[in-house]
């Protein structure tokens, strides 16, 4: 058997003569982190499918039952970090433009694109998944922005999405670090389809058997009918039970404690709360014990980037990315974490009100004459 490679690649037959594309992200043993190999594959084969009018819709998953994508490669990007400190990092900026790319030829991408989010979905594997047109979200389906305990922010298009969630709930998810299930992410609009695990092969099947068109419109359109009765929006289990959606039942406390004007009344809202809810606990011990300076990224990211367009969301990201990981901050949290795995960070400053002020500007500065993501618009029709 010939090795396989980190992303797999399959043309499976479909009714009236067209075909799905099927890309299986295949490196379980990293919960299907990305690399930059991998993105460029992806890349390159969603550019040719894009032309093929044999290709009516694209598929993506990931390998075994674990996780559809935990992420990027994070130590890659710590030891383009550490190699060069100050910058430029050229690795890792290359990495981050070049996932930026992808993800935004999934939103933009004309033909439906179906993502199959079982398993952990957390930080890159996100971006990619509120990239595809019809994401769908399983019982087993694990969703989480942990990047504030690396010294990161939300990035891959969380400017866009996290805006979009109901109320002061993207912020909320983005400062604490808040593990959501696939009840919140339907409750908060980040996905519309919902189905059981096991229930994969059934469904896939289904799609295989509908009457393809070679009008990409009439393919959305197709799908989403045929999915919205197949996987209705309702995360309802086997035993006639529906999983509970904790963004739910915190909204107005959630939207209270987020609503002040500044991020230290925010931070200090947010650890205040009195609860014996161990989802509210564990989120609050992830921003206590998270970067200050990373809080500082968060809060402005959100608020500064809330008026953007799609194209400037993704030029936004790649500044601030770029500031980011020339910091120390991030290979300090880095390390930490999944380096030397001893969960005690030194963090520059002790609270977000130590952080100067002229730090968080710096990183909302761009590094350069030009951003690499200038031409991004372009793959809209590549």
């Amino acid at each position: 058997m010939p090795e396989l490679g980190p992303v797999i690649f399959e043309e499976v037959d479909a009714a009236n003569g067209k075909a799905i594309g099927v890309i299986t992200l295949s490196v379980e043993k990293t919960l299907n982190s990305l690399t930059l190999p991998m993105v460029d594959l992806m890349l390159a084969q969603l550019q040719d499918w894009q032309h093929d009018q044999r290709i009516a819709a694209v598929w993506l998953q990931g390998a075994g039952e674990k996780a559809f994508c935990a992420g990027g490669d994070v130590q890659e990007l710590y030891r383009s970090a550490t190699k060069t400190p100050g910058g430029p990092c050229t690795e890792a900026e290359t990495f981050f433009e070049r996932e930026y790319r992808l993800d935004y030829l999934l939103h933009v991408y004309p033909k439906p694109v179906i993502c199959w989010g079982d398993g952990i979905v957390m930080g890159g594997g996100l971006g990619l998944f509120m990239g595809c047109s019809h994401a769908i979200v399983t019982d087993k389906t694990r969703i989480a922005m942990p990047e504030i305990t690396i010294a990161l922010y939300p990035d891959v298009g969380g400017t866009w999405f996290l805006n979009r969630m109901p109320g002061k709930t993207g912020l909320f998810v983005a400062l604490t670090a808040a593990s959501i299930n696939a009840a919140d992410t339907l409750y908060a609009g980040m996905a519309t389809y919902f189905a059981l695990r096991d229930r994969k092969a059934e469904l896939f099947d289904a799609l295989k058997g509908l009457g393809w068109q070679s009008n990409d419109k009439a393919n959305h359109e197709l799908l989403s009918e045929t999915l919205r009765s197949l996987a209705p929006a309702k995360a309802q289990l086997a035993d006639g039970g529906e999983l509970a959606s904790a963004l739910a039942e915190h909204r107005s406390l959630i939207d209270e404690i987020c609503a002040g004007s500044d991020l230290q009344t925010v931070v200090n809202q947010i650890l205040a709360i009195e609860s014996d809810d161990k989802w509210l606990q564990k989120a609050q011990a992830s921003l206590a014990q998270g970067s200050p300076v990373a809080a500082h990224s968060i809060w402005n990211q959100l608020t500064q980037g809330g008026s953007l367009s799609l194209e400037e969301v993704f030029q936004f990201e790649l500044m601030l990315s770029t500031n980011v990981v020339r910091h120390p901050e991030f290979a300090e949290g880095v390390r930490a974490l999944l380096i030397d795995k001893d969960k005690n960070p030194q963090w520059l400053y002790p609270t977000v009100n130590d952080v100067p002020e002229q730090l968080v500007q710096g990183f909302f500065t761009p590094p350069w004459s030009e951003n690499p993501l200038a031409d991004i618009a372009q793959l809209k029709g590549a």
